[in-house]
């Protein structure tokens, strides 16, 4: 999946510490992303690329994480080579982009400029907000709120009836390939309750032995994904909620449409389906 980067070693501990010339800079405007393309992978600039460029490069970013002992670093507004080299990119690109440790990276900075981003002032009393020199956090320095990023719990369900797997659509989005039922966890709901409540919501259907399956960071949509299995339990029937879904049908194991992809949660719980492997 995304996340799965090995032999390489993500490192997220909170050490914002000086970047150096050899730290990597993660420039984001809107939804794109600066990044240095050579035709086949993408990398991003580290500082000594656009020192010349930026006085006071140093001293303006916000450190984020590490890879490999690499630092990576969140710029605010820079210059940089107007060059085939240097471009903006849509942040969906990360979904492709090799490598896949880079475009980890990439995202998953993404999710930490758009929490930083929508975190400039306090939502209770209006002051600009203080970076934590101890922890990823945000605060207040008038009213003592504190924020720390966005990270959002959801389910993806592989609800299964014997040999076969429902599997759906989304409506009115722009991605229209086959997907498992999901939603977002609602207060006061456990994770396993939100299974349940999802299934029926969206499909009318009730479900038994819910079983986890694996989790998955999601930087896409700010999301941690919990992924679950859970049995039919009872009619098989489909009543489908128009305003989530497009459509929802039941596949048998060897006729299920998947691609070989290995990004995402939903596409492995699907391949392992359809392998007979759960």
């Amino acid at each position: 999946m995304i996340q799965d980067i090995e032999p390489h070693k993500f490192s997220n501990e909170y050490r914002p510490v000086p970047p150096d010339e050899s730290s990597c800079l993660l420039y984001y405007r809107g939804r794109e992303v600066l990044i240095r393309w050579d035709g086949e992978e993408i990398r991003f600039p580290c500082f000594k690329d656009l020192e010349d460029m930026n006085a006071g490069l140093y001293e303006g970013c916000t450190y984020l994480f590490a890879i490999d002992g690499v630092r990576f670093y969140l710029a605010k507004d820079i210059t940089y080579p107007l060059t085939e080299e240097y471009r903006m990119e849509n942040t969906e690109i990360f979904r492709t982009a090799l490598p896949r440790f880079l475009a980890f990276a990439g995202i998953t900075g993404y999710q930490l400029y758009k929490w930083y981003s929508a975190r400039k002032f306090c939502g209770h009393c209006g002051k600009a907000m203080v970076h934590s020199q101890k922890e990823r956090m945000m605060y207040c320095p008038e009213c003592s709120i504190t924020e720390y990023p966005k990270i959002s719990p959801a389910v993806i369900v592989g609800v299964t009836h014997g040999n076969k797997l429902l599997m759906s659509k989304y409506a009115n989005r722009d991605f229209n390939k086959y997907a498992l039922i999901a939603g977002f966890t609602e207060i006061g709901e456990t994770i396993e309750e939100t299974v349940r409540r999802e299934v029926m919501e969206e499909v009318g259907l009730k479900v038994k032995n819910i079983r986890y399956y694996k989790s998955q960071p999601w930087s896409f949509t700010d999301t941690l994904l919990f992924g679950f299995f859970a049995e039919l339990d009872g009619d098989e029937t489909i009543t489908l909620d128009r305003e989530e879904l497009a459509m929802a049908e039941w596949f048998e194991r060897e006729s299920i449409p998947v691609r070989e992809t290995s990004l995402s949660l939903t596409n492995e719980m699907i391949i392992k389906f359809k392998k007979g492997e759960v």
